[in-house]
């Protein structure tokens, strides 16, 4: 595996109290069932606006944030996402849309437009039992992706972004996804791979206090027999078999590794037919620090209007010496001048990782906090607050055995 010097990046500034992006989770009502997933189905657990609005002033109370991620279960089972959508924007957010798209259709898109909505991020991959597609790879359903983008290109100026989680045997899907982003990226601003985590009882034990907790009643300790260990420098490693120049730009590290890689950012520049280079950790700082400065918080997603800008950041190149070699690869030829040149962000997020210590290594500053009664919570650890009222600890296997025994 590569390695990756996390001091050669920007470290996002991104923190608690102080982020780019914010998660709501209006309803934890799902339509399909895939592998992998760190919410239980539930369905009839739709929140009433007024909860919804008491969640919004919680974040409005203790973070500043650019986007709303709307997530679930699926946002848009919800009877008033249309609503949900306005009160966001109302709040002065970007309303982002989580979904896995099945229940979106033109005229729900109109409306959600209409409301405000900025962006969609769809989770599509291979293991959501999804009909129609069970049998298809990370690669054929680019086609499926594909339908998507052109739906939120015809509606206009929506941002548009896909993730997928990655598991052991889809890794090697990863760099032709990334290759399909590509020739898409005038119609594709992001491409987000979240790798596979499960509760890893062989190794760790959890404990609430001093009672020791059965993870089976956990919806993400299904026996899901798939590596969990994959690290972030690894996806880095197989893109890099079609990109050899692929380079990374931010990171986010994790809460008790700070050399880890939980948010790793790249921000590329391209055509359909080219990608003439990726920003540095200079303009990337640049771009935060300045949106922070004039706007009051960080940059969170950025619309087709503003992606299609790319020749605009070059100017950037004065601070950065990796945008500099993009500058001159892109103006080599002249006639470039005449062409559009654009933005794609490629996002590699690592979740939890237990170490062999029992600490858990968080991501550090999370972008996807949630509320739950009040209080600000990771996101993915929900079922942990609605099983028990906490998050677990968790300690290497028989620890506390035999440190009992040698009391």
């Amino acid at each position: 595996m590569i390695k990756l010097n996390h001091l050669d990046y920007y470290r996002l500034p991104w923190n608690l109290t102080d982020n780019s992006i914010s998660w709501l989770e209006p309803t934890a009502k799902c339509n399909l069932s895939c592998d992998g997933c760190y919410r239980k189905n539930e369905l009839n657990s739709h929140k009433s606006l007024e909860i919804i609005r008491e969640e919004l002033d919680t974040f409005n109370k203790f973070r500043k944030c650019d986007g709303v991620s709307i997530a679930g279960g699926d946002p848009l089972l919800h009877p008033n996402i249309v609503e949900i959508v306005k009160m966001v924007k109302e709040y002065g957010c970007k309303p982002i849309i989580n979904t896995n798209g099945l229940a979106l259709t033109k005229d729900l898109l109109k409306e959600l437009k209409q409301a405000g909505v900025y962006g969609f991020t769809f989770h599509i991959d291979s293991k959501q039992n999804r009909p129609g597609w069970k049998d298809k790879n990370e690669t054929e359903l680019n086609e499926l992706r594909y339908q998507y983008a052109v739906m939120l290109k015809e509606a206009g100026n929506i941002s548009c972004s896909f993730n997928s989680t990655v598991y052991e045997d889809t890794l090697q899907y990863v760099p032709e996804m990334v290759k399909w982003a590509e020739k898409n990226i005038e119609i594709v601003q992001v491409m987000v791979f979240i790798i596979y985590r499960a509760v890893n009882t062989t190794e760790a034990e959890y404990y609430l206090g001093p009672l020791k907790i059965d993870m089976n009643k956990l919806v993400y300790n299904e026996d899901y027999k798939a590596r969990v260990d994959i690290k972030a420098e690894e996806v880095v490693q197989e893109i890099r078999t079609i990109y050899s120049d692929f380079d990374p730009c931010a990171y986010l590290n994790g809460s008790e590794q700070p050399d880890s890689f939980k948010w790793l950012l790249t921000g590329r520049l391209g055509t359909k037919k080219k990608i003439f280079g990726y920003m540095g950790a200079k303009s990337m700082e640049v771009v935060q620090s300045f949106h922070h400065m004039f706007n009051g918080r960080y940059l969170a997603y950025s619309s087709p209007k503003m992606t299609r800008k790319g020749k605009s950041l070059l100017t950037l190149s004065l601070f950065d010496k990796k945008l500099r070699k993009a500058f001159w690869k892109f103006y080599k030829n002249p006639l470039n001048i005449f062409k559009r040149l654009h933005y794609q962000s490629v996002m590699i997020i690592q979740p939890i990782d237990v170490l062999d210590d029992g600490r858990q290594n968080m991501c550090d500053g999370c972008p996807d906090i949630t509320v739950w009664n009040g209080k600000l919570v990771w996101s993915c650890r929900m079922e942990e607050q609605l099983n028990f009222g906490y998050n677990l600890r968790t300690y290497p296997k028989d620890f506390l055995k035999d440190k009992k025994a040698e009391i």
